[in-house]
Order: structure tokens, then C-alpha cells, then sequence
């Protein structure tokens, strides 16, 4: 068809010798428009108690415009939002972050080029404290802020607030919080529940939807639920599983699209913490399966209709966060990190339908969207591992040229490795500006190329030339 383009993947298995070719074909099509990915679409998910001075070990503020390492950071990462709220927020034992304390998280938020979603307390709260709090934001900071929120899963409070513990009182509570906010800031945009259990987001949204005090829906998602009684690797088997995209995402997807309200994941993650500290160089927290999962996760929900967003909550220090500080009191990424800096690459833009004829099953799963500058970027992410773990072998012909490559490996290409791991050949570090690099595609011809996908390893192409002329 003129006006279709069809990229062609062919994937030949060749891990053992006795193993015939299998291709897998990728059918791309960018003239069948999907959804534009919003442009703060990459985000992370804080505790309030990050606000506050000399938190968690840090001397002075963690978010302050002079934190050059991590305002480094966050620019490789693609962050766009910041969602601080947690369970501090509701904690009675954790002070309410005060105007100083604001000032110097919101002057962060300027400098990193972020929209904020702040949550207020509800559990044991005041309005009238939230209201006032929500004003000063607004006065002065209402061109860094997305929303506000008002609590943190409240389904969780009935050890500090049990009027917040059940539904039939926190609702009628919350919107006697939400009023008087609203009275105070008559613009105020308000998001929620936040809560622990999806149903509970998904009652929340119909009891609110048409009343006027909603714009968006906060769920909160930790993919493979908690980690008690899994060995590291049944956790790794799960964050691998094509069970995820099969049955897990498209099961919460037609649950969020019912509700009829744009949604967001404000809190979530592939776990919630569990395993003890020491175990931090066993389990599956660190390892590179965590970048390839958070990958996957950002493509298809990107795709998702109604999805505004995902930000990972990093709780700190928590090893199944994103930033932690090194012995040295640097701050750094964790392996998830370089996940969401390969959906920064090839993750902004338009949504193209991708079909697949997969006969031998790889475990593999691939995107494509169109940039804004006309480009092709498509995703490929091969999540074969452990011993019987497949490479594949992807040519790929389209109506453009496949200039180059990126990779997204580590050492060995073994999913369970904590250090080491690069994206375009480059490890991200807060020192300095992340160098990876394109990788030239050797092509016979302008609609041909040949690129190899390591088992446990991404790979982003792009593509341009010709297709520049199908986006018009």
C-alpha cells in the first residue's frame, strides 16, 4: 500500500545448532495513527519525607537546585514528573514539609524541568493546614505543578487514621478535604485515590467520575506484587514473564479504561520491598532484569489509552527504588534506571501498531513509535533467559533506512547481574553526561539491515529517510 510503511523483522534462532530458522515478523504500521506518548509520560515517585532537611542521611535537602548529581540524572532518565507522597505524607511521626522546605523541593522542580504531583495529608489531617499548604504551592509554584493529591493508600491507614481505613468513611472524608482545597484554590487540579488495591482506585473513579473534583486517576502498581516466600530467581522468572503483557497488563487495562478518567501509576514499581537488607546482592531488586521489565512496562502502557503516566517509586534507600547513593555519597541509578533512559530514546511521539507472527514463541516484544522529527524508533526486547535462553537474529526491511542501533545489555547478557550494565555501550553516571552511542547498521540495501538481539538484551533501531514522507 502507498501510504503504509511495513517494517519486516525476521528472526532466526541460532543459541543451538539444532534449532532450524524461526523467523518472528514485525508488521509496523505508522499511517494508522495510535495515541501521542504525553510529554511527561517518564516520571518518579518520592516519599514526602524527601522534602525535608537532613533526610534519610542527607546533609541538607535532597531536592535543591544545587544537586547538580542527581538534576544530571534526571535529565539522562527523560524525568518529567515528580510524584511526592508515600506513606510519610500520612505519618504522624514525619513533619509536614513547611514553605522552606517547599521552596527549595519546588526550585528542584524549575531546574529539572518537571511537573509536580504534590500529595497532602489526609490521615489525622487538617483541611484547612492542606488548603493553606496548597495555596502557598499555587501562589508561587503553579507552573511547576500537575496536581495535587490528598493521601496515600488509605486502604493501609487503619493503624493511624481508621475513619481513612474503609471506604464508606474515607470517601465522604476525603471530600470534605477535597472541598476545602478547592475553596482555597478554586483552580486546584485534583487527582486520586492512590490507593494500595486497584479496586478501590476503580470505585473511587466511579463514584467520582461527573462530580467535578477529579481530573485523574492515581493507581498504584507493583506489577508482581511482594516478595515473601520467592526465591530471587522465581522473582526474576516473573518480571521475564510474557504472562505480563498476555494477561496481566491487558487484565488492569480494560479495568482502568472502564472507569472513563485519564489515569496514572503515581506509585509503582515490579515489587514492593520486602527481603531483608543483606540480601541486596542476591535478590532481584538490582539486577538487570528490573531495566528490561521497566522497559517493556513504559512501551506497553504508552500504548495504553488514557494513560497520562508511570513513575517509579524510589523510597529511600530502598534497592527496589531507582537513585540511591553509593559508599561515596554519590548518587546513582540502580539497573531500572537504564530502562527508563532507553524508553527516553525511543519512547516520545506517536504509537504505531506493531503485529507479530511469533510461531516458535521467543519471548520477545517489540514497539514502534514516530518521533516528532519524522524518525522511526522500534524497540525490541528479547526476554529470553536462564539455560535454555534464545538469541535472535533480526533483519529488518523497510520503505526508509535503519541508520543505527542502540543496545541495552549487560555483562554476559545475564539478567540477574547487578553492575556493569550499559545503554548505547555507555554506563549513566551523575558526574557526568551519559555518552552512549549509536551503533551503524550494515545494510545491503536501503531497505535491508541485519541486527542480532542477544537473549536478555534490548535493542532500539531507527529508522529514517522514507519514512519521513509517510508521517505528512
Amino acid at each position: 500500500m502507498k501510504h503504509l510503511l511495513t517494517a519486516i523483522v525476521a528472526l532466526l534462532f541460532f543459541k543451538c545448532s539444532s534449532f532450524a530458522q524461526a523467523p518472528v515478523t514485525l508488521a509496523v504500521n505508522t499511517v494508522v495513527k495510535g495515541r501521542t506518548i504525553p510529554s511527561d509520560f517518564i516520571g518518579l515517585s518520592f516519599e514526602t519525607g524527601s522534602l525535608l532537611p537532613n533526610y534519610a542521611g542527607v546533609n541538607g535537602y535532597f531536592f535543591d537546585s544545587t544537586n547538580v548529581q542527581l538534576l544530571t540524572l534526571f535529565r539522562t532518565l527523560g524525568v518529567k514528573s515528580i510524584r511526592v507522597g508515600g506513606g510519610t505524607v500520612d505519618n504522624p511521626a514525619i513533619p509536614i514539609p513547611d514553605e522552606s522546605d517547599i521552596d527549595a523541593f519546588f526550585g528542584f522542580a524549575r531546574a529539572a524541568g518537571v511537573k509536580v504531583i504534590y500529595s497532602l495529608r489526609l490521615a489525622k489531617g487538617d483541611p484547612v493546614e492542606d488548603a493553606q499548604i496548597a495555596k502557598y504551592i499555587w501562589t508561587h509554584y503553579r507552573n511547576e505543578l500537575a496536581d495535587y493529591a490528598i493521601c496515600n493508600e488509605p486502604d493501609y491507614k487503619k493503624r493511624w487514621d481508621p475513619s481513612v481505613a474503609y471506604y464508606p468513611t474515607y470517601l465522604p472524608k476525603w471530600r470534605r478535604f477535597a472541598q476545602v482545597l478547592k475553596d482555597s484554590v478554586p483552580g486546584a487540579i485534583i487527582g486520586g485515590p492512590d490507593a494500595a488495591r486497584w479496586k478501590w482506585g476503580v470505585r473511587f473513579a466511579r463514584d467520582e467520575r461527573g462530580t467535578g473534583q477529579v481530573a485523574s486517576i492515581f493507581f498504584h502498581y507493583y506489577v508482581a506484587g511482594v516478595t515473601r516466600g520467592k526465591t530471587p530467581r522465581e522473582l526474576i522468572d516473573s518480571m521475564m514473564s510474557s504472562g505480563l503483557d498476555a494477561v496481566n497488563y491487558p487484565e488492569h487495562f480494560r479495568s482502568a479504561e472502564s472507569i472513563g478518567l485519564p489515569y496514572r501509576f503515581t506509585e509503582t514499581n515490579s515489587y514492593v520491598t520486602g527481603l531483608p537488607e543483606a540480601w541486596h546482592y542476591h535478590n532481584s531488586y538490582s539486577t538487570f532484569a528490573t531495566a528490561l521489565y521497566a522497559l517493556d512496562f513504559m512501551h506497553w502502557w504508552a500504548m495504553a489509552k488514557g494513560c497520562e503516566g508511570v513513575n517509579f517509586h524510589t523510597l529511600q534507600w530502598k534497592y527496589n527504588g531507582t537513585v540511591y547513593r553509593d559508599a561515596k555519597g554519590d548518587y546513582e541509578v540502580y539497573p531500572i534506571g537504564y530502562g527508563i533512559a532507553a524508553f527516553n530514546i525511543g519512547g516520545h511521539g506517536t504509537v504505531d501498531t506493531v503485529s507479530m507472527s511469533n510461531p516458535y514463541r521467543l519471548n520477545l516484544t517489540a514497539y514502534a513509535v514516530s518521533s516528532p522529527g519524522g524518525e522511526l524508533f522500534v524497540t525490541v526486547i528479547n526476554r529470553e533467559h536462564g539455560p535454555t535462553k534464545r538469541d535472535a537474529e533480526v533483519n529488518i526491511r523497510v520503505p526508509g533506512r535503519a541508520d543505527s542501533v542502540m543496545y541495552l545489555r549487560a555483562p554476559g547478557n545475564v539478567v540477574s547481574d547487578l553492575s556493569g550494565i550499559t545503554l548505547g555501550g555507555a554506563q549513566i553516571s551523575s558526574s557526568t553526561s551519559w555518552h552512549g552511542r549509536w551503533m551503524v547498521v550494515n545494510t545491503t540495501n536501503l531497505r535491508a539491515c541485519r541486527i542480532l538481539v542477544p537473549a536478555s538484551s534490548a535493542a532500539i533501531v531507527k529508522i529514517s529517510g522514507a519514512v519521513t514522507t509517510h508521517l505528512r
